[in-house]
């Protein structure tokens, strides 16, 4: 801005000197120097201020002594006109992107030498701090658009080809058909683990590795697909296998406790029965004793031991106790 206010006041002078020579008019002509000189210490004092905006960072380049160490922040700044020149780098979090729409896509072979192409992200941030370092031997800001793909910026010379070459060398460590079910997640760290490493070297700092998108030819990934669907039918029938097994041991484990059950109680009541007749050969009268207990609600004659001889009417007897214990009635009752 101040470099166009500068052109400006020149042209103008210029324009007041032609018409103070054609009008012959000297006032005209001095206040058209005055303004060409005016106009030019501003357009020269322009190259002296310099504002790093807000996300950047300033790298000083000095004619007589190359990239200087001491990196700009944001803000403005002064520097020598025509001897030091600032280069801005951005300091904010960027993406990379390899996909297939752009025709960068990662191609890559996988352990079994089956061709994979990758559409891959990768998120990151120059270290500020570094940006002199990364001038001097990587190369420009790759984040200007146009410069992601130039010789001379650091995307092109450490960012792109690093993370090619790990994606690689970690596919070729999988199978496809690992790459594509139970193993992406591996892979994916793995591959943040060695390109954080190699990029740090770099003074860059990795954020995050998205694996987005991994194809495989059709013929071979339809393969995969029915190997795995007639893997998980098998488990599927393993699971049954093993559900029925555990219902016939639970079974057996049924039967074999209702068998011992039934054993135990006949234990028992052998047992039992084994004591009874114990007590009975060691004391006779207890037969005598159960039957009288049986009888005794509807007992109405007791057969006393042998002994006796004799039987016992318990009927007349208690008709006879009735009639004993009943008083007489009053004549003519």
């Amino acid at each position: 801005m101040i470099l166009l206010i500068g052109l400006a006041i020149l042209v103008i002078g210029f324009v007041l000197i032609v018409q103070g020579v054609q009008s012959k008019q000297g006032a005209l002509r001095s206040l058209g120097g005055v303004a060409v000189v005016v106009g030019a210490l501003v357009a020269l004092l322009s190259n002296a201020f310099v504002v790093v905006p807000a996300g950047n960072t300033g790298v000083v380049f000095n004619v007589f002594g190359g990239v200087q160490d001491n990196e700009r922040g944001e803000g403005f700044h002064i520097v020598l006109p025509f001897i030091q020149e600032v280069i801005l780098f951005n300091t904010r979090e960027q993406a990379l992107d390899f996909t297939q729409e752009r025709g960068d896509e990662i191609q890559a072979l996988s352990e079994e030498g089956l061709a994979i192409d990758i559409d891959a992200t990768i998120r990151y941030r120059i270290q500020g701090q570094n940006a002199s370092w990364i001038y001097q031997e990587l190369g420009l800001d790759g984040s200007i658009v146009g410069f992601e793909n130039r010789g001379d910026s650091y995307q092109a010379t450490l960012v792109r080809p690093q993370v090619r070459s790990v994606i690689r060398n970690a596919v070729a460590n999988y199978k496809a058909a690992e790459l594509i079910s139970s193993q992406r997640t591996a892979m994916q760290q793995e591959i943040y683990v060695a390109l954080e490493e190699s990029l740090q070297r770099g003074n860059i700092e990795l954020i995050e590795v998205l694996l987005r998108d991994l194809r495989i030819p059709e013929s071979v990934k339809q393969v995969i697909e029915e190997k795995q669907t007639a893997e998980q039918r098998v488990e599927v029938e393993e699971n049954l296998k093993r559900q029925a097994e555990i219902a016939a041991q639970r079974r057996v484990t049924e039967a074999e406790g209702e068998r011992d059950a039934e054993i135990a109680k006949a234990e028992g009541e052998a047992q039992a029965l084994s004591l009874r007749g114990q007590a009975i050969r060691d004391f006779p009268e207890i037969i005598q004793l159960e039957v009288a207990q049986k009888l005794a609600p509807s007992l109405q004659t007791i057969m006393l031991p042998s002994e006796g001889n004799f039987l016992l009417d318990v009927r007349g007897l208690m008709n006879n106790q009735m009639n004993t214990t009943q008083p007489a009635l009053p004549s003519g009752q």
